[in-house]
């Protein structure tokens, strides 16, 4: 498996956008303190975050193909459970549907840093003070963050985790790199 600092060389190598650099801090950070959460490999689990979109600058025309073309860039580097999660995070258009844990908690880890990213945006004090019951009232607002998939961000609970935790949980960690992702 890539060590840390293999797998954001390889990261800042085909991602140069900074939005994109940020989500993927940010997932990483999220997918890691959910896998402590749920007592699994953080380490695995937050390798899973970062690079899930390693291939988003040449699929972002071709959906069909995003996260597939990613998977296979990391044969051989990532465990087969890490690649599998990769693939299913956006199978919507791949086909290949999600079933680990690890699956469901990239798809909801990876989308909900949308919504905590937009929110704190719009937040005088950005992170600083965020809380679940506030997360939860934007989630319910469509036209907030629109783009951002409710229905996936709702697949916590597959996770054995209710919104309100789950919400807790991806804050803190999103709080944890504010200072990398611009949002302190």
């Amino acid at each position: 498996m890539l060590s840390r600092d293999e797998a954001y060389a390889l990261l800042t190598e085909h991602i140069t956008e900074p939005m994109l650099l940020a989500h993927s801090l940010e997932s990483e950070a999220v997918l890691r303190a959910l896998a402590e959460e749920l007592k699994q490999d953080a380490d695995l689990w937050g390798l899973t975050g970062l690079l899930h979109d390693l291939d988003y600058a040449t699929t972002k025309d071709n959906p069909a193909r995003h996260g597939l073309n990613a998977a296979e860039m990391l044969e051989g580097k990532l465990p087969v459970e890490a690649l599998d999660a990769i693939r299913a995070h956006n199978c919507e258009h791949t086909g290949f549907a999600p079933s680990s844990p690890l699956d469901y908690a990239l798809r909801c880890g990876e989308t909900v840093t949308g919504l905590i990213h937009t929110n704190a945006l719009v937040r005088p004090a950005r992170m600083e003070g965020m809380d679940a019951k506030s997360l939860k009232k934007k989630m319910k607002d469509k036209a907030f963050a629109a783009s951002v998939n409710r229905q996936t961000i709702a697949e916590c609970e597959k996770l054995g985790l209710e919104p309100a935790a789950f919400f807790t949980v991806a804050i803190g960690a999103v709080a944890g790199v504010a200072g990398q992702v611009g949002l302190a």
